[in-house]
């Protein structure tokens, strides 16, 4: 009878110790996390920095944005996100954190889903974690984003860090677990463009300047032998035409000159109208130019003759800035002092100060009237004009 209840006892004990194996290799997990879904980081400038740098440069001060979705429907009282320079065999962030990284001034910027989260704690460094005063509900597959403002990169480029976002049920950061997941980023180093733009002067003439696209382009420029439209006459006022297009970066802007005799035949001249602006007078000598449009006071035939072109583009006052002469800026009127440099055009306008400016094209309007007894022949200028700029 003892042995059996000795057989008996050794059979308990057997079977509590069964029992406890049992327990001991099926542990019980109450705390389990479900994964948050479509999450990301992206490194972007903080435009409120001291010195604004791209998201990614090492050792940069930018923000960290996180979007992320809610996998599991309940309430969240606060998120926690832990930076990290690798994730442990439990695929959650270590406790090393990258060299140079810092978030202690970081500031937050919550997308509407979380606005009642208006806790910031980040006086750990490498970890931030925001909270609610009362827990939110929250619904699974809901996109929510955290921006952290004024984060210091990790200082060596090409440096990849990783982030663990977990969602917890409380307004305590670390009770409750609900949603967790990780997101990574990198630093990188920044490219850098370098280009010259040197000090610049575009100017030509010609009989014609086209644009390309819009813009004058020097390239068209023909030659710039220019025959006068009509032969003379006492009857009426000939008319022949040039362009010239200019542009420079000079901060003070450029001036342009004309230098040239009348025009003349062997020892026959025709009188010059003068410096100051005139209207032509059928039946009179007189050679003359402006660099403006002119209308059919000029000459009856202005309707098939050219007349001359406003300058084109038209000046603004923001990227173009021609302006002609005083003496050569009224429609119908012209001027010419011979042999003399005078100043027929800068980049002034509207105050006259004179500016950097896009290109323009010119169109210069020429004129002659002749006497019935001018002499007969081949009359001929050349005429030089010159752009100076200013640096």
């Amino acid at each position: 009878m003892l042995n059996r209840l000795k057989r008996l006892s050794y059979l308990a004990i057997a079977i509590i110790t069964l029992a406890g194996l049992a327990s001991l290799a099926y542990p019980s997990n109450n705390a389990h996390a479900a994964e948050l879904t479509s999450r990301s980081l992206t490194l972007e400038t903080d435009s409120s920095a001291a010195t604004p740098v791209g998201g990614s440069t090492p050792s940069g001060v930018v923000d960290h944005l996180f979007t992320f979705s809610i996998a599991t429907t309940g309430n969240v009282g606060s998120i926690e996100f832990q930076y990290c320079s690798s994730l442990t065999a439990s695929d959650v962030c270590s406790a090393s954190l990258p060299t140079g990284l810092v978030t202690t001034a970081a500031t937050d910027t919550l997308g509407s889903g979380l606005s009642t989260f208006t806790t910031l704690n980040n006086t750990t460094n490498g970890t931030i974690t925001i909270a609610a005063s009362t827990a939110t509900s929250l619904t699974s597959g809901t996109s929510e984003n955290v921006t952290f403002n004024g984060i210091t990169n990790p200082t060596a480029s090409n440096t990849t860090f990783y982030v663990t976002i977990t969602t917890y049920s409380s307004t305590t950061p670390g009770t409750g677990l609900v949603d967790q997941g990780n997101v990574a980023a990198s630093t990188a180093n920044p490219i850098v463009l370098n280009g010259v733009m040197p000090e610049s002067l575009v100017f030509c003439t010609g009989a014609t300047v086209g644009e390309t696209s819009g813009v004058p382009d020097c390239t068209t420029a023909t030659a710039g032998n220019v025959n006068f439209q009509e032969v003379f006459s006492p009857n009426y006022t000939a008319v022949a035409t040039s362009q010239m297009a200019a542009s420079t970066n000079a901060s003070k802007g450029y001036q342009i000159t004309v230098l040239g005799p009348t025009m003349s035949s062997g020892s026959n001249t025709i009188t010059a109208i003068g410096a100051t602006a005139a209207s032509p007078v059928v039946g009179q000598d007189q050679f003359g130019m402006n660099l403006v449009a002119n209308t059919t006071a000029t000459n009856v035939n202005c309707g098939t003759i050219n007349c001359g072109t406003a300058i084109t583009p038209a000046s603004d006052g923001t990227s173009y800035f021609a302006l002609p002469a005083s003496n050569y800026a009224t429609a119908d009127q012209y001027a010419f002092a011979a042999n003399t440099t005078t100043v027929v055009a800068t980049s002034g306008y509207p105050s006259g100060t004179a500016v950097g400016t896009d290109a323009q094209i010119y169109t210069a309007t020429y004129i002659v009237d002749v006497q019935g007894l001018t002499p007969a022949g081949t009359y001929t200028t050349t005429l030089t004009y010159i752009c100076t700029p200013t640096f």
